[in-house]
């Protein structure tokens, strides 16, 4: 193998390790906003649990 041939052959591994690492770092950004999202997501879930219970409570003293 020449000399030239591997010097391309070891960029293209460098290349690739470098890449592999953004990928890993840009997966775990996203796994991180992806359970912010989601606890935000369930703190929403809950204020409206709770609008809508008061709501019914309405409802039902109204029916009385």
């Amino acid at each position: 193998m020449s000399l030239e041939l591997f010097n391309q052959l070891e960029q293209k591994i460098t290349d690739t390790v470098e890449a592999l690492e953004m990928m890993k770092l840009e997966n775990e950004e996203l796994r991180n906003e992806n359970a912010q999202l989601k606890q935000e997501r369930e703190e929403w879930e809950s204020r409206l649990q709770g609008v809508l219970s008061k709501f019914d409570g309405m409802s039902d003293s109204n029916a009385s």
